[in-house]
Order: structure tokens, then sequence, then C-alpha cells
């Protein structure tokens, strides 16, 4: 993938992923943001989408219920609308909290978020 391309599909991800998160935040309680990251030389493997809550009670209620697969609907939509084509985008979800990076992290999300893309 060129650069110019790879330039590309971020402005992609970002308009539509956060698409997603204002959906989200207007429907699932304690949801707060979510975020991408990849290696553009292991794309589309290495893409790694992470929905924050604010509490981990929060997640874990989310998780429980019918809001996971709104999540992952809200996802599937938003790399459809980039161009993504996935073949099991479960696979690169991930649900997290602020308060989980709090006590494992110091809320330094770079360095977990870096931790939990391998």
């Amino acid at each position: 993938m060129s650069k110019r391309d790879l330039a590309r599909l971020e402005r992609e991800l970002v308009a539509c992923l956060t698409d997603a998160c204002e959906a989200a935040k207007a429907e699932i309680v304690g949801f707060s943001w979510l975020t991408h990251r990849l290696d553009p030389d292991d794309f589309p493997a290495s893409l790694r989408i992470t929905w924050v809550f604010e509490r981990e009670a929060e997640k874990a209620a989310a998780l429980a219920g019918e809001t996971k697969a709104r999540m992952l609907a809200l996802t599937t939509q938003a790399l459809d609308e980039a161009g993504v084509k996935l073949d099991h985008v479960a696979w690169h979800v991930r649900f997290d909290s602020e308060e989980a990076c709090d006590r494992s992290h110091g809320g330094d999300w770079s360095r977990r978020l870096a931790g939990a893309s391998r």
C-alpha cells in the first residue's frame, strides 16, 4: 500500500469510525470513545479497533447483552463505508475501560494500546 493510499485509508477510517463512535455514545451506557491502530506493513491483519468504556462494570454489562452485537455491527458498517473488507470483524475488535487502563497502565493509553496490538 502506498503512502498516499494509506493516508486516504486513515482519513476514511477516522471519519467512519467517528460516526460509529457518535452513534454508540448516544445509545450505549458507559461507552466513551473508540480508537484504531494498524501496521501499514501488515494491513488489514494488524487492524485493531478498541471500544472504551468508563468502568469495567459498564463494559461487562455491554458485553453480556445485545450491545456487543450492536458495537460489532457499527464497526462492520464503518469498515464497509471505509472500503475495508475483513473476514472476521470480531477478531479485530477489543473492548476496554478507562478504569482498567488507570489500574494497569496509570492511564497511559499509548502504552496500553501498543501492548494490545501484539
